[in-house]
């Protein structure tokens, strides 16, 4: 990977870096709260951000139904450019069948983002071949990001063949692995590496389970005989959206320490923190029910957003949430960035 300064969003995508899974701010009667939408972005980008993730399934998938898809990720675009000089990469969500899905690309391109992270849910039960060629067809309208996404919020596991064929597209420049899964992301990894793509793809971590290890620890796969070394240089978070400021400090910690040198014991601690974190804000003990209000839910506490409306009436926070965010608050303060938000929060809201 290089290891020069990016010059643009793309460069800045392709290096590795801290893309949150930007989340949605409402008002009480749904509609967007445009104030707190663009406060959230400033927040991002202050926190040193390296990108952001619009129109994902942190920011809720019934913005489509809602009629709120391009002015969500317009939002955001026009607040980036308007609140920062230097590149960050902006990534699309997009969905549904191919039509949609390049009809969805085609906003996000022509409203200046990077790349469209390609959601195949809507695939389940197809040939693997039919949603490749799904992927390459969005892939004639700019860059892509491959996206394995847990079955437990609506996506399927993929065959390392699979990723094979799909880390083969010249269009792919990066994949999320989000199978919350370790013999899944293996597969994945393998593919890339099968595909001999490992210098061409960017792999960025969607493991909310696994932040930490996934950015620290080495893949090493056979091929023809020898071991091909690939790590996951980035991550795409909805975890990310809360507490920024935090994880680009992590990430910053983990990218110091060079390939081949032995892990700082504090930073394989790390993990456990925030995983544990992790499972309070995404409510893992509920099958992640609770997992966009949980990061409203840190967000109002902050001050950022008003409340934590969804627009599903069904995604409501799970009982006992609530007492397990006020846990790992209580018992990871080091974890939260209320300071820091505390102290942009009237500028980002002006």
């Amino acid at each position: 990977m290089t290891t020069t300064t990016p010059e643009t969003p793309l460069d800045v995508l392709r290096s590795g870096t801290v893309i949150p899974a930007h989340v949605l701010s409402l008002t009480e009667d749904l509609r967007i709260d445009e104030r707190r939408q663009r406060a959230l972005t400033r927040y991002y980008l202050d926190a040193g951000v390296g990108g952001i993730a619009v129109g994902v399934h942190t920011t809720q998938f019934g913005i489509r139904a809602a009629g709120m898809y391009a002015d969500v990720l317009r939002l955001a675009a026009e607040t980036t450019r308007a609140w920062t000089a230097r590149p960050v990469a902006l990534v699309a969500g997009v969905t549904g069948d191919t039509a949609q899905a390049i009809d969805e690309a085609e906003t996000a391109a022509g409203l200046g983002y990077t790349s469209a992270l390609v959601n195949v849910a809507a695939w389940r039960g197809r040939p693997e071949s039919d949603i490749v060629a799904h992927v390459s067809a969005v892939g004639e309208v700019m860059p892509v990001m491959g996206f394995a996404l847990l079955p437990e919020v609506g996506g399927f596991h993929l065959s390392r063949a699979f990723w094979r064929e799909l880390a083969s597209l010249p269009s792919v420049v990066g994949i999320k692995l989000a199978p919350f899964d370790r013999y899944r992301t293996l597969d994945i990894v393998g593919g890339v590496v099968d595909a001999r793509a490992e210098e061409r793809i960017t792999l960025y971590t969607g493991n909310d389970d696994h932040i930490v290890l996934d950015l620290l620890q080495p893949f090493r796969i056979p091929r023809d005989g020898e071991q091909v070394t690939v790590r996951i240089r980035g991550g795409l978070l909805g975890h990310w959206s809360v507490w920024t400021k935090r994880a680009v400090e992590q990430f910053a910690r983990i990218r110091a320490v060079p390939d081949d040198a032995a892990v700082p014991a504090d930073l394989l601690a790390l993990d456990s923190a925030v995983t544990d974190a992790n499972g309070a804000v995404y409510d893992a003990r509920n099958a992640f029910a609770g997992c966009i209000p949980g990061c409203h839910e840190v967000l109002r506490r902050q001050g950022l957003f008003a409340g934590t409306w969804c627009l599903d009436p069904d995604e409501t926070l799970s009982p006992g949430q609530l007492d397990e965010i006020d846990r790992v608050i209580r018992e990871h303060p080091d974890l939260t960035d209320d300071e820091f938000v505390a102290a942009g929060l009237e500028r980002w809201l002006a």
